[in-house]
């Protein structure tokens, strides 16, 4: 069976700050980092999604951190497909249309700053998570063409928001179009019957790496602010339902990446250190 690590979406979330997680003396930015990979061996940096990361917190970061530490690194959001504000590039690219030569631009300084954790062996996956309008079909399969071939060498992962990559009959063409990408198809739990609901399947695509991301089980998922949309308490009968699935899709990858994205106060930390214990539990 590979390994399964299990944590949290962010560690520097403001209200998980403001939670009383982080002990006096260890809230200040490498403290955190400190305390958080200490109790939890893998996080997702969702920071990448909304500004382009930067090389020097990358290096930081490794510093910070033990060897076997994983950060999963969500991307930026112009690299998906979703809208971007200007506001969100760096200073000196912000007045430029946005083309070829900008998506060239910006590909290269992503790679530049996430290359300190690959060089380092922390880096858990890439996250390209497609927007909800990313439906089956030709442009969509020529996008994750390009995107593997943009990240080639790169532990890169995939999550569909539409739910059609997933539905029964379209599945089984969804993993061997991303085995054939060598990419990491990325599960989630969420609410169901909803439109836009995704099943609750742990998909194992390449043999390296998979991926299942706990989004909770808000109804106002797509809908409402952040809080909103991930506001869930799971509860331990929720989390055991899901550890034989988990141990199924462990025992066909080496590394399983288990996150937690119910991000409102300490919720997602506490759901990932209880999953811990769940998983560490004999199986019966």
């Amino acid at each position: 069976m590979g390994d399964i690590l299990v944590g949290a979406c962010s560690w520097t979330d403001r209200m998980l700050v403001a939670s009383g997680w982080y002990p006096r003396g260890r809230r200040d930015a490498e403290g955190r980092l400190r305390h958080y990979a200490s109790r939890l061996p893998v996080v997702e940096v969702d920071s990448g999604y909304y500004a382009l990361p930067r090389r020097r917190n990358s290096e930081l970061w490794v510093e910070r951190t033990p060897d076997g530490f994983r950060f999963d690194v969500k991307a930026f959001s112009l690299l998906t497909g979703h809208p971007t504000r200007p506001q969100a590039l760096p200073a000196d690219l912000r007045d430029r249309p946005v083309d070829g030569a900008l998506l060239d631009e910006v590909w290269g300084r992503f790679a530049e700053a996430v290359e300190p954790l690959r060089t380092a062996g922390r880096l858990g996956a890439v996250l390209f998570q497609f927007p909800p309008w990313f439906a089956p079909g030709a442009p969509a399969e020529r996008t994750l063409e390009e995107c593997a071939r943009r990240t080639a060498g790169w532990p890169l992962a995939v999550e569909f928001r539409h739910p059609a990559w997933w539905e029964a009959g379209r599945a089984e063409d969804t993993l061997a179009l991303l085995s054939a990408l060598d990419a990491t198809a990325v599960g989630v739990d969420m609410a169901q019957g909803l439109t836009g609901s995704l099943p609750p399947v742990a998909p194992v695509s390449r043999p390296a790496l998979a991926v299942v991301r706990f989004h909770g089980r808000s109804r106002a998922w797509g809908r409402g602010g952040k809080e909103d949309r991930f506001r869930h308490d799971y509860d331990a009968a929720e989390l055991a339902a899901w550890v034989p699935r988990l141990r199924r899709a462990a025992q066909r990858t080496d590394e399983l990446h288990v996150l937690f994205n119910n991000c409102c106060a300490d919720a997602a930390v506490r759901a990932a250190e209880t999953m811990r214990g769940l998983l560490a539990r004999p199986c019966r």
